[in-house]
């Protein structure tokens, strides 16, 4: 049996054990690590996923290697490629049903901007209808801008406060789409 050293914890600390950080980064760290990807892919932005998903880049390293095919089990929505007009209440709706804390990235120029597709049937950005936390440029992007894009989410998601999401200016902006 081996004995256990007992060592005293610093001044002003005191019971049996004690961490060195703070609720709200323990969370952070967690949530930035578990991210479950919800892939809206429409076109060939699609196909950068899948190559971002396969093992020579793999998207698992940053805890992402379950894609999520529910709204409700998913806590990043990655919108990929053109979103058409007809489109934009079903993405609006996938959004709503995802649970908070949610992210969203916009994933190439067609989701970003509407790319090359300025005409009537395509909406130019998903951000006229939900909030868009990352856009990753190009058309299509690599998955090295992907995965770029998924350590920015990281980022937001690890250094996100607690209590941001029940704050007035996030309700305000959520109202602002017509989102309750």
């Amino acid at each position: 049996m081996k004995s256990v050293d007992i060592v005293e914890a610093p001044p002003g600390h005191t019971g049996s054990g004690f961490f060195a950080t703070s609720f709200d980064e323990v969370i952070g760290i967690a949530r930035s690590n578990s991210l479950w990807p919800l892939p809206f892919a429409t076109s060939c932005c699609g196909i950068e996923f899948m190559a971002t998903m396969g093992s020579h880049y793999d998207i698992a390293r940053f805890g992402s290697e379950r894609p999520s095919f529910s709204p409700r089990q998913a806590d990043l929505l990655m919108v990929m490629g053109t979103i058409a007009k007809k489109m934009a209440p079903i993405l609006k709706q996938v959004y709503i049903q995802m649970a908070e804390p949610r992210w969203v990235l916009a994933m190439g120029a067609c989701a970003s901007s509407g790319g090359i597709f300025d005409s009537y049937p395509v909406l130019q950005g998903i951000d006229r209808i939900i909030p868009v936390d990352v856009y990753v440029p190009g058309c299509p992007p690599r998955p090295e801008q992907v995965l770029e894009g998924l350590m920015q989410v990281q980022e937001l998601a690890r250094n996100e406060s607690l209590r941001r999401r029940n704050s007035e200016q996030y309700q305000e902006l959520m109202s602002s789409y017509n989102i309750q």
